[in-house]
């Protein structure tokens, strides 16, 4: 793969955020200059062998809801064939156990491909047990569930991706129905990783084009409604700080996304759609420099973010207005409430969200939920409880079904202390 060079980046304490990066060849030959300028200026090469060592560490997590089993199967085959597939699902069980049908869509996947998997059921009481018993109550609602939300989704994966051992987790979304959109960006995530140079990374997704239908023919909006109002205000945060105007941030929603678990496992993730503008808020609250940060090792070092845009077009299911209004909202709730925000822009964002009829007059935004980090959870308490309560937690092998050696998604005897 080749990329377009990041030239100019803006700092935050710790925190390097590279201005955006345009995939410049989706295949770039098996040239071995890894990571090096090529030899026309202004690109960087990341060669297959590079790409592949990353992949052989990487899970990628799978929300899923209630979509289509001919989507389900279309995101699993664009996602590369070395990576760990992790599928949580908030999928109805009833009248008809959609769960089921997505267990069993992964299952016959992994057979055919000869690959593993993991797949478990959001809501599943089991899990619930699971999470309370390792570490984290705040994850369970009155009902005694796992509560539902993306954001709730993303951690359980997270989690999961922990215990396998592996280094990165990336996240994409089952909603996608271009299966070359899923493997450009799983791609693009083995070579923002290698090209980052830090084991504190993170590589987020800004897509080519968005298309929808207009007057009988397809328009490529370059903007998604919700992520131009939090790039706006996660961009004003910045200038705030520096007194300069920046449009570097590009990727406030980004739902694609990857991170070294070095990092991850130190992250607080938020509830529902605040996850993904909450991951930059989280990274300026611990690695700013504004606050105390508990983690010198990463403050000593970087965290770098590297934003991607790709070549596919993102083809989705259209969820309305009143979801892109709840993603925009959650977004500017977790600015809004974060101690590092300087008042300036907390006035202008209770203002703004007045002018958009979200407040009343005087009326603060409601806080989101967050939650500790995966890293404090208890890994082998938490695998213990799934093994043995969490009657949707399935482990494919999908080698072994084959014939080949066995390689199970987790081993037992070799599951990480994660620490905080």
């Amino acid at each position: 793969m080749r990329l377009a060079d990041s030239f100019r980046s803006e700092r935050f304490g710790a925190v390097r955020i590279h201005e955006l990066q345009r995939v410049i060849e989706l295949d770039s030959g098996a040239q071995a200059d890894a990571g090096r300028p090529a030899l026309e200026a202004g690109s960087r090469i990341v060669p297959p062998d590079a790409l592949r060592a990353v992949e052989t560490q990487l899970v990628i997590v799978v929300p899923c809801m209630n979509e289509s089993r001919t989507v389900v199967e279309g995101v699993l085959s664009g996602i590369p064939h070395d990576c760990l597939l992790v599928l949580v699902s908030n999928s109805d069980r009833h009248p008809v156990d959609r769960y089921e049908i997505e267990a069993q869509t992964v299952e016959q996947f992994c057979r055919l491909a000869g690959r593993p998997a993991i797949t478990v059921h959001q809501r599943d009481p089991g899990l619930a047990a699971a999470f309370k018993a390792a570490g984290m109550e705040e994850l369970i609602d009155d009902a005694g569930l796992v509560r539902a939300g993306k954001g709730e989704a993303m951690l359980i994966g997270m989690a999961l991706a922990a215990m396998t051992g592996r280094r990165y987790v990336g996240y994409v979304d089952a909603d996608n129905y271009v299966p070359g959109a899923v493997h450009e960006y799983c791609k693009a995530y083995a070579a923002g990783l290698f090209l980052a140079g830090s084991p504190y990374s993170m590589v987020r997704i800004s897509w080519h084009s968005k298309p929808k239908l207009r007057d009988g023919r397809l328009f490529f909006s370059r903007r998604g409604r919700s992520s131009e109002v939090t790039n706006e205000w996660l961009n004003r945060f910045l200038a705030e700080y520096s007194g300069f105007g920046t449009e570097v941030i590009a990727t406030g929603n980004a739902g694609e996304h990857a991170m070294s678990l070095d990092l991850g496992l130190k992250l607080r993730l938020a509830g529902g759609f605040a996850v993904e503008p909450f991951e930059y808020v989280d990274l300026f609250e611990q690695f700013g420099g504004v606050l105390d940060s508990a983690h010198p090792d990463v403050m000593n070092s970087s965290v770098p973010v590297v934003q991607i845009e790709t070549r596919n077009p993102h083809f989705h299911d259209n969820k309305g207005e009143e979801h892109v209004q709840g993603m925009r909202m959650q977004a500017l709730n977790v600015i809004y409430h974060s101690p590092v925000t300087l008042p300036a822009l907390r006035a202008a964002i209770a203002e703004f969200l007045v002018a958009q009829g979200a407040l009343l007059p005087g009326q603060e935004p409601p806080r989101e939920r967050i939650y500790p980090p995966v890293g404090e959870l208890d890994l082998d308490l938490l695998f213990d409880g799934l093994d043995a309560e969490a009657l949707s937690f399935r482990r494919f092998d999908g080698r072994a079904a084959a014939g080949l050696p066995p390689a199970p998604p987790i081993d037992r005897g070799t599951i990480p202390r994660a620490a905080a």
